[in-house]
């Protein structure tokens, strides 16, 4: 069968989305940025076409049992991801605390190091058979908050202490991150169909998506580290370009679109062909953008996941004075010690970071009577209840679309740029 790649390589994430014959999206793939470009490039892609063989699964599948099979399906096979990345994750920790930690404690480091993966892989599997409303994407950020408290439960003052499980912990998570996935689909979605007692159509559905070859035709990349991708110019398009196109896609009659990425923040004004007719871009600083929102989480002990829901518990916002990220910490825990809380400290900065976003807006053109949302922030839900506030009380009455694959729309946009190429 053959496809289209577009990949958005980002600051923060790098997203990949896959497109068949027909032009419908049939997988998309995402993955941490950090500093290697060119792993986050492979890995998205990889991710995008395990994705893809899903898509190919719920097309062979009909009525409910498609959506409720294919998607517990789904959960098993991250599962299985999840539980081959703690693995790895453990035998690093094991092989660094043999290697650092002094003689007497070497035994009792690796031994609560196994407590707590085995303690992380039987809340992952709990997870699985109850997931939660919200779930980070990201191995880090699920195995990241799980193991700081567990760490906090199994670590003794006076041997293996907190500091030294959360030391070898970070330098260890680094390694696994920039690994790519070693994952052979048809062996993980085998583990996978045992994991949830599949019938014998799905079992037939995934045949017929292991057997199916899926072959690139044209590939189209775009995001902040475009230039570090491996295509000719010709096969690069810039991010305005593609997140314009991109939301008309997924919702044609759109005419202004916001983006808040990792480290810039795009509004956009497209025509009814979702060609981009005004933009205003914020691209010399991180402030309010999602690596500020990282930033923030890293000084709160929190998952970046978890800020929005957080935030949303607030009865009072707190006035926010800057959205510097160089002084954010400090006003952070300025206001902490004044004996703000939390959740009215994050509704404040959701706010601020918003009220950036409103001046690219009214610079760039204004909100037109359908304005799309989109990047990654577009799944925070404090963000969203702040520019749905904001943009009322400014333009008034507006619709505003927020979709599901918001995160995946620069990518989308460069997929369909590339299936353009071949057409």
């Amino acid at each position: 069968m053959s496809c289209v790649i577009g990949i958005d390589l980002g600051s923060t994430t790098t997203k990949a989305v896959v497109l068949d014959g027909n032009g419908e999206m049939l997988g998309r793939g995402i993955t941490n940025s950090r500093s290697n470009y060119d792993l986050a490039a492979a890995v998205a892609r990889t991710e995008a076409f395990i994705n893809a063989r899903f898509g190919l699964i719920q097309q062979r599948l009909a009525g409910a049992e498609r959506e409720d099979s294919v998607a517990r399906l789904r959960r098993a096979f991250v599962l299985e991801q999840m539980l081959h990345q703690l693995r790895r994750l453990e035998e690093l920790m094991r092989e660094e605390a043999d290697q650092s930690a002094p003689a007497g404690l070497k035994q009792p480091f690796i031994a609560a190091i196994a407590r707590i993966c085995e303690r992380i892989a039987e809340e992952e599997i709990a997870l699985f058979r109850e997931p939660p409303a919200t779930r980070s994407d990201f191995f880090r950020d699920a195995a990241g908050s799980a193991f700081m408290r567990i760490a906090e439960e199994v670590a003794d003052p006076t041997g293996v202490s907190f500091d030294r499980l959360i030391g070898v912990y970070d330098k260890c998570i680094i390694r696994v991150e920039n690994e790519p996935l070693d994952l052979d689909f048809r062996d993980h979605i085998a583990d996978a169909l045992k994991r949830v007692g599949a019938p014998q159509g799905l079992a037939a559905a995934v045949e017929y998506a292991v057997a199916t070859d899926l072959t690139p035709v044209a590939t189209v990349g775009t995001g902040y580290g475009r230039a570090r991708l491996p295509f000719p110019k010709e096969q690069i398009r810039s991010e305005i370009l593609c997140h314009g196109l991109g939301a008309h896609e997924l919702f044609p009659n759109t005419r202004t679109v916001l983006d808040i990425g990792g480290q810039d923040t795009k509004a956009i004004q497209v025509d009814p062909a979702g060609i981009v007719t005004s933009f205003q871009m914020n691209d010399r600083c991180a402030a309010g953008c999602g690596r500020y929102l990282g930033y923030i989480a890293d000084e709160m002990n929190l998952g970046l996941h978890e800020l929005g829901p957080l935030a949303e518990q607030s009865q009072h916002a707190v006035k926010i004075n800057s959205t510097c990220t160089v002084f954010a910490g400090a006003e952070l825990r300025e206001l902490l010690g004044l004996g703000q809380k939390r959740e009215d400290i994050l509704a404040g900065l959701h706010r601020a970071i918003v009220l950036r976003a409103m001046s690219l807006l009214a610079r760039s053109g204004g909100v037109s009577d359908e304005f799309t949302f989109t990047g990654g922030v577009a799944k925070n839900a404090a963000a969203v209840r702040a520019i749905r506030d904001l943009v009322d009380e400014n333009y008034g009455a507006r619709t505003i679309n927020i979709s599901a694959d918001s995160i995946y729309t620069g990518a989308l946009g460069a997929a369909l740029f590339a299936n353009r190429m071949v057409a």
